[in-house]
Parts: C-alpha cells; sequence; structure tokens
C-alpha cells in the first residue's frame, strides 16, 4: 500500500453557528481512529488540536498507553496508538510529511454534507494505488472543515451517507468507513 495518513481537526473547525472553532479531543476518538489505523496500514494518524489543555488530554493518552503501564496491559493498544502523532495545525502536519517524503501530499477533504466536484470512493481509492505521492486523509470534528481548508486540498470525497434523512455519523464511525472504502483488503 503507498503511504496513506490520516488527520483529526480540531482546529479550524466550524460551530453549529458557521463560525470557525476549536473543538474538543475525545478519548473514543484518538482510541478507535488509532485502532481503524492500525488496522488497514495507515502509516500516520495526526491528531490536530491548537489548544494547550486538549493537547495535554492527547499526551496524557499516548503517555499512558505507549509509554506507560498501558503498554503492559494491552499491546493491542499500544501498536495503534504508537501512530498517532500530535499537531497543532494541519499547516504543521504538511510540513511534517513533506520533511519525511520530499513530497507534498495529496490532501483529501471528507464532509457529511455533498460538495462541488467530488469523486467517488472508487476514484479515490485508484489515486491513491496509483499515486507516487503521500496521501492524507482529513476528517473534521464538530460541525465539519471550513472552506479554508477546502481550498487546500486536491479532492472531495462524496459523503458516506450523501441520501439519507439522518446524515450525522460520528468521525470515528465515519473514519472507519472512509478507510475501508478507499483501502479495503489492500494491506
Amino acid at each position: 500500500m503507498n503511504d496513506v495518513r490520516i488527520a483529526l481537526i480540531h482546529y479550524p473547525v466550524l460551530g453549529k453557528d458557521g463560525k470557525i472553532v476549536s473543538s474538543a479531543v475525545t478519548n473514543l476518538d484518538i482510541h478507535d481512529i488509532a485502532r481503524t489505523a492500525r488496522s488497514y496500514g495507515i502509516k500516520k494518524y495526526y491528531v490536530v488540536t491548537n489548544l494547550p489543555a486538549q493537547q495535554a488530554v492527547v499526551r496524557a493518552v499516548l503517555d499512558y498507553w505507549v509509554e506507560g503501564s498501558g503498554k503492559e496491559y494491552n499491546i493491542s493498544r499500544t501498536e495503534a496508538l504508537q501512530l498517532v502523532e500530535l499537531k497543532s495545525y494541519l499547516e504543521d502536519v504538511i510540513d511534517t510529511i513533506k520533511q519525511e517524503t520530499g513530497k507534498k501530499p495529496l490532501l483529501f477533504f471528507t464532509s457529511a454534507k455533498k460538495r462541488p466536484r467530488s469523486i467517488s470512493y472508487e476514484e479515490g481509492a485508484r489515486i491513491i494505488r496509483e499515486t507516487d505521492r503521500p496521501v492524507l486523509i482529513l476528517f473534521g470534528t464538530s460541525w465539519g472543515m471550513p472552506q479554508e481548508i477546502l481550498d487546500m486540498c486536491d479532492y472531495v470525497l462524496e459523503p458516506v451517507r450523501a441520501n439519507s434523512d439522518y446524515n450525522h455519523l460520528s468521525v470515528r464511525a465515519a473514519a472507519a468507513i472512509i478507510i475501508d472504502r478507499l483501502i479495503g483488503e489492500e494491506v
């Protein structure tokens, strides 16, 4: 599989009123998305938050499971959480990938809303298989990612349930479904 990475964005994201906010990190999102990432051979899972108190939450989880007594309790959880890297801003993630690979990553935008120029999961999977660049799939929290992030992206994926009368999956559920649709059994 190619170099595929994911990022869970907590800033900038949209609040219910459509304004830019920072959202809270949840323990479940750190754990569950890391487990999905490990299961599908994702190279790195970036948790992006600009708030020091929220960064402390991420560090506490990682300290316990990667360096602390959680490592002896459940090595499978440790393996998954070793993929997590904390970053303050999306630009920091992109810079890190450029430094590590020498290439700018292809950015995939995800959303529960239908967007112009969306591509299918089949097309996204084909692009991931065929590119020689690293791939970064972005997942938003709160009420989604703002236009400024959309404008940075190379591709926009179609919503998981675009035609449903209820379209409000948890980000950890959406991430698992999207990763499966894009990567499947390729690992």
